[in-house]
């Protein structure tokens, strides 16, 4: 019947729909992609691949932080400490604690400079000073955050300037920590290295010998110290160690306007072997008599001023 029948050429319906053309398939078929991605962006590539390893090899930059707040105990330290530019966070006193002179400018002191005050029980005192003699006062210090030792190189080259970084070696003294600290900081050093350990950290001495500089510059500390001297070499950093017996007298000293790493060691035991075999000159101070000796923070602080003065 023609009601029935079905027209050449008609489109059959199917349970699947209508067939579909081949218009809006090659049309869709013929849009571009977009630029093709760089060798190193497709995961199947060697380049990526390469990248990838890269990146899992190389180091992760990080700042540590000692390893816990520190507590200044006693009213002349206390006084001493926020004088002085210590980061005192928060000054607890002892509940019905005698108001004396020291008491009231620690107080006019805090507040000058918007540091909190609280009054605690003496107890509390006691306990978180593990039983110290605080007198009713103390002040508390947040962990130091230490700066990765690139970051001294950087610091130098942000101002365009020939690096000058003081290595210390087997210092375990904070006071002559602190006092190299407010050397290096006083005669245009980018810093300071401290091993990580056996040497003495940024503590509340060192900070108060300091007097303030450690906020300054940077302090920072390596795991090895014998590696990260290479380190500077490769940078482009000659290193010089101090010792009563250097091949070099300190007049004499020829590279102090280049890029230079000075290396202290400890009063008595002096460098280490092996950081004096990494360095490229021994340096010595000349003194009138041969039987005199300077401490580390003196020597440290003699040699940077004779290169503060060949630079300037």
């Amino acid at each position: 019947m023609p009601g029935n029948s079905q027209r050449k050429g008609a489109i059959r319906k199917t349970s699947k729909g209508p067939t579909a053309g081949s218009g809006g398939r090659v049309k869709r078929g013929l849009e571009g992609k977009g630029p093709t991605p760089k060798a190193k962006d497709r995961p199947y590539h060697k380049a990526y691949k390469d990248a990838q390893r890269s990146e899992r090899r190389a180091p992760t930059r990080t700042r540590k932080k000692t390893s816990d707040v520190e507590w200044i105990a006693g009213r002349n330290a206390v006084v001493e400490a926020l004088r002085e530019g210590v980061p005192v966070t928060a000054v607890h006193v002892a509940e019905g604690a005698e108001r004396d002179g020291r008491l009231r400018e620690a107080f006019r002191l805090a507040s000058e400079k918007g540091i909190g005050l609280l009054e605690v029980p003496r107890g509390e005192l006691d306990r978180i000073t593990s039983g110290a003699v605080h007198q009713g006062l103390v002040a508390k210090i947040p962990a130091y955050e230490y700066a990765h030792p690139d970051d001294l190189l950087e610091a130098a080259a942000a101002n365009n300037e020939k690096p000058l970084i003081v290595v210390l070696d087997q210092i375990t003294d904070p006071r002559n920590l602190g006092a190299i600290v407010r050397s290096a900081a006083g005669f245009g050093a980018h810093g300071v290295v401290i091993p990580e350990r056996r040497a003495a950290g940024m503590t509340a001495a060192a900070w108060k010998t300091s007097a303030g500089a450690a906020a300054r510059i940077p302090v920072a500390q390596t795991v090895n110290l014998v590696r990260q001297l290479k380190a500077y070499q490769d940078a482009g950093c000659m290193v010089i160690g101090l010792a009563a017996d250097g091949d070099v007298s300190l007049p004499d000293l020829d590279l102090a306007d280049g890029p230079l790493v000075v290396v202290v060691g400890a009063e008595g035991g002096g460098l280490s072997r092996l950081v004096e075999e990494t360095c490229d000159q021994i340096v010595s101070i000349p003194m009138a008599n041969t039987l005199e000796s300077l401490n580390a923070g003196v020597a440290a602080s003699v040699t940077l001023y004779a290169i503060a003065q060949a630079r300037a």
